[in-house]
C-alpha cells in the first residue's frame, strides 16, 4: 500500500486529491497538512512514502519544508512530489535542488496524477522529457562552475555514459535505444549508478550531473 501525504493550504484541494487516491486499492491518504510546519510534523509522525507538496503555504513554505525533509536522514525513505499552480512555476527549479523527486500542476488529469505517484514510489523522478529539458536548460543558465570529477570516481564507463544521457534529459526508453540495450538494462545502469552516488532518484542524478562536470551547458539535443 502506498501512503500519501497531502500538504495544501486549500482544504478543497486535499479533499480533491483524497477523493481520487483513497479510491485506489493501492493507495492511501495517511494524512494531510494545511501548512509547511504542519507538513514536517506529519512526515515525522506518520512517515509516508510520498508527500503531495504545494509550493506556496504559510507558516514555512513547501519548499523549505522539502529542504528539511530530503536533508533528515530519517527520512530518506520519503519522497517529495511539489504541486504547481503553472508548469514553469518559479520555484521548480528550486524545488528539484532542493531535493524534489519532481513536480504536478495542480489541474493535472486524474489517471497522471495516480500514475505519478505509482512512478515516484518506485524511484522514477516525475519529470516528462520537454519538462525535463527545460528544467536542465534553466539549471545551466543558473549552474556553477562544475566541481572535480572525483565524486564520480566509483562510476564504470557504462555508468557515467548513462548518467550523461539522464543529464540531457533522455528517458529509459531512449537511453536503451541510444546505446543499443534493452530498457531494462538502462534502468539497471541508472539505477545503479544512483545507488553509488547516494542520489534520492532521478531528478538529483540529473543535477549530480551538471555539478560533476559530466555534462555541460550547452550539451542540450
Amino acid at each position: 500500500m502506498i501512503r500519501v501525504l497531502l500538504a495544501d493550504d486549500q482544504s478543497l484541494v486535499r479533499a480533491g486529491f483524497r477523493a481520487l487516491l483513497d479510491a485506489q486499492p493501492d493507495i492511501e491518504v495517511a494524512g494531510e497538512a494545511p501548512d509547511g510546519e504542519a507538513a514536517l510534523r506529519k512526515v515525522r509522525e506518520l512517515r509516508p512514502d510520498i508527500v503531495l507538496m504545494d509550493i506556496r503555504m504559510p507558516l514555512l513554505d513547501g519548499l523549505a519544508a522539502t529542504r528539511r525533509i530530503t536533508e533528515d536522514t530519517a527520512l530518506k525513505e520519503v519522497k517529495v512530489v511539489m504541486l504547481t499552480t503553472f508548469e514553469l512555476d518559479e520555484y521548480v527549479f528550486e524545488a528539484i535542488r532542493s531535493g524534489a523527486s519532481g513536480f504536478l500542476v495542480k489541474d493535472t488529469e486524474p489517471e497522471e496524477l495516480l500514475r505519478a505517484v505509482r512512478a515516484v514510489v518506485d524511484g522514477d523522478a516525475l519529470l516528462s522529457p520537454g519538462v525535463t529539458r527545460r528544467l536542465i536548460a534553466e539549471f545551466a543558465a543558473r549552474s556553477k562552475e562544475p566541481e572535480a570529477e572525483g565524486a564520480l570516481a566509483g562510476l564504470t564507463e557504462r555508468e557515467r555514459e548513462v548518467m550523461a544521457l539522464v543529464g540531457i534529459g533522455l528517458s529509459n526508453e531512449e537511453i536503451a535505444r541510444r546505446l543499443v540495450v534493452s530498457p531494462l538494462t538502462a534502468k539497471t545502469h541508472v539505477s545503479r549508478t544512483m545507488v553509488k552516488l547516494g542520489a534520492r532518484d532521478r531528478a538529483q542524478l540529473v543535477v549530480l550531473a551538471y555539478e560533476s562536470g559530466l555534462v555541460r551547458p550547452g550539451w542540450l539535443g
